[in-house]
């Protein structure tokens, strides 16, 4: 009976405790369902706007990244999100602050926010740059020109920040070039998700500490027969 009311408790605190998984609350944010739930901003000279290519596909635009096979994203993110089968992808080399964004209500609480992010090698190779940034819950976590970051590997971005005041947040990804032909970026796995505030973690580790108790306190007492 001991070992039942032990599982009854751990259950009972788990089901109390907060979730250790992050849950996404950014609608499709790996661009699973192309590019629903997001918003296209900016200017594009070349009418070749964001799309949500296929990935190992080496076709054309808009299904592929102009013929070169992406693969999927093997970063270290902390993304929620299994990696699918799609990811987004700025190539237009006419881009004026052209965009990706979506707003999310917040309630007051401390989140974890980031992003992964692929620079193709045909889109590397041409001469012209691109300048690439990534502002979530009002805080830049990325802002870079695309030849200063890798190409062809996949690299994760992350940040936290506090939440004071219920609302409307924005998560925006901007992409600007300025030559023909320039360099381009893919990008999947965005996520904003809430983190337990440190007393909340205390409480879940004191709640597995209580289990242990009962648990050693079961396998050392004694069965006394009649």
């Amino acid at each position: 009976m001991s070992k039942i009311l032990g599982l009854a408790v751990s259950a009972t605190l788990l089901a109390a405790s907060p979730a250790l998984a992050i849950t996404n609350l950014v609608s499709n944010g790996s661009f699973e369902n192309g590019l629903a739930n997001w918003t296209i901003g900016g200017s594009d000279g070349q009418n070749f706007p964001p799309v949500a290519i296929f990935y190992n596909s080496a076709s054309a635009y808009p299904i592929g990244a102009f013929g070169e096979s992406v693969p999927p994203d093997n970063s270290a993110s902390n993304s929620p999100d299994a990696v699918g089968q799609r990811a987004a992808y700025f190539v237009t080399d006419l881009a004026r602050a052209q965009s990706l964004s979506q707003t999310i209500f917040l309630t007051p609480g401390r989140y974890e926010f980031g992003f992964s992010a692929f620079a193709p090698q045909n889109g590397y190779n041409n001469a012209g740059d691109a300048r690439f940034q990534a502002t979530i819950l009002g805080t830049t976590i990325a802002n870079y020109l695309v030849s200063t970051g890798p190409v062809r590997t996949w690299q994760a971005f992350t940040g936290q920040t506090t939440i004071q005041t219920a609302g409307l947040y924005t998560v925006n990804f901007q992409f600007d070039t300025n030559l023909n032909p320039s360099k381009d970026i893919v990008i999947d796995r965005v996520y904003v998700g809430s983190v337990p505030e440190p007393e909340s973690w205390a409480m879940l580790l004191a709640g597995f500490g209580l289990i242990g108790l009962m648990r050693r306190r079961s396998n050392s007492a004694t069965v006394v027969s009649a």
